[in-house]
């Protein structure tokens, strides 16, 4: 990918839908509190299926290309990019907020720019694994595979629940591998949860002004549900892997019991394929009874390695901090395969007290893999939220990830969780199929 020899131009929006360039500015990026240059070779061109959308009552920052002084563009709304998964932003969009200015929903806001007739974004490409790239999904073979799995399994609740929700209405690509028959299988498994987490995409109190981005699952699927679909796609399916934990539930883990029997009487059909927990680790004994049942991985979510902010944001109910490294080091003391699930967010994931954390983690835990995840989340209302009124000077997420690949050259980065085939230690094996 070529790198740019000059900064891009400022974005912004009429409030129409309509998108222009400011060539009066260079856009700049955001980290925690502060605007600053983004490094030309930081830009690359919008990745496909990324999109960009506008930031009502809030005014684009940027610099001046005369003066060299950073301004607001007065042209328009600000415009931020979401960009795709397997790429991790490096900046947040920077802007100034209006006192109207909304709320924003949960999504990400990565800087982006124009230059030459493209659109760009501060960000690496992460993980070169393909399977929720836009480009590789057929509408009419999803239609079909959904028709065809309703028609199997006429009466299971979850596979209903995944079709109709997850797929069809929320056009989740996990769902959607699942009805084209590849890859890793979602598996919705609670309808309750034991944090109250400030950006929960499926559950937010009414007094707030942002509503949750799908509905969370609202029944307690049986072992026999779960079984009835996920056996014939781990012998069926390339690469295969299953899932517990997804974005439309609450916390597996308060239905391990289910999971535990569920992964027994998988393992009693079928050794193929991997089976894998989404979780946010908070019962160390739980994780235990799982991986005796049979479990290979788990990815653990946290928007940091540091008590005090993983706390103000997750807000747990009768569990800790100290429980998430708990349930990490049991997993691998059974061999199995640990992942964080990391929200990345610029100025606070990459400050120096974050980065000595996540070195204790790594080394304290044996950590497997980093999940360099974009934070979905409404920057000033984030940090508002934690009472963070404050950032200090940071090292740069690209600099930190540098840092922890030359200690740890044993870590993965990634973006998705792996089949058996990558965790038994072909990791970089081809994405083409």
């Amino acid at each position: 990918m070529a790198v740019l020899e000059q900064s891009p131009y400022v974005l912004y929006s009429n409030g129409q839908g309509d998108i222009f360039e400011d060539t009066s500015l260079y856009a700049v990026g955001r980290t925690g509190w502060d605007a600053l240059p983004v490094p030309a070779e930081d830009w690359i061109a919008l990745p496909e299926g990324g999109s960009l959308y506008e930031l009502p009552g809030r005014r684009g920052l940027g610099i001046d290309v005369i003066t060299g002084e950073m301004r607001l563009c007065e042209k328009g709304w600000a415009v931020a990019a979401f960009i795709p998964p397997a790429h991790t932003g490096l900046y947040l969009a920077a802007y100034e907020s209006g006192p109207e200015a909304p709320v924003l929903p949960l999504f990400c806001y990565t800087a982006a720019a124009w230059l030459d007739g493209g659109f760009y974004v501060p960000a690496v490409r992460i993980e070169q694994d393909i399977r929720q790239e836009c480009g590789g999904f057929d509408e009419e073979r999803i239609h079909q595979g959904v028709d065809t799995l309703l028609h199997a399994f006429p009466h299971n609740r979850l596979v209903k629940h995944l079709a109709e929700n997850c797929c069809l209405t929320y056009h989740c690509p996990a769902a959607r591998n699942y009805f084209i028959g590849r890859w890793e299988c979602p598996v919705p498994s609670s309808p309750a949860c034991n944090a109250n987490c400030i950006g929960c995409i499926s559950f937010q109190p009414e007094e707030e002004s942002i509503p949750s981005t799908q509905d969370r699952l609202n029944f307690k699927p049986t072992p026999e549900e779960i079984v009835e679909f996920t056996v014939p796609h781990l012998q069926t399916a390339p690469y295969p892997l299953v899932s517990f934990g997804q974005g439309c539930e609450g916390e597996p883990l308060l239905m391990w019991e289910t999971i535990a029997r569920a992964i027994t009487e998988i393992r009693r059909h079928t050794p193929n394929g991997s089976i894998n927990i989404n979780t946010n680790g908070s019962k160390p004994a739980a994780v235990k009874a799982l991986c005796e049942a049979g479990l290979n991985s788990i990815r653990v979510s946290t928007n940091s390695v540091q008590k005090h902010i993983y706390e103000a944001y997750y807000r747990p109910n009768n569990y800790v901090f100290e429980d998430i490294i708990e349930s990490l080091k049991i997993a691998r003391s059974y061999g199995g395969w640990t992942s964080i699930n990391y929200f990345v967010f610029p100025g606070m994931t990459d400050s120096v007290e974050e980065y000595e954390a996540l070195r204790k983690l790594i080394i304290d835990t044996d950590l497997r893999m980093i999940q360099w995840r974009n934070f979905n989340i409404d920057p000033d209302w984030y940090l508002g939220k934690i009472g963070v009124y404050e950032t200090g000077e940071s090292l740069g997420i690209k600099q930190m990830m540098m840092l922890i690949r030359e200690e740890f050259p044993l870590l993965k980065f990634g973006y998705f969780n792996p089949p058996i085939e990558r965790i038994k230690g072909n990791y970089e094996m081809d994405f083409a199929h």
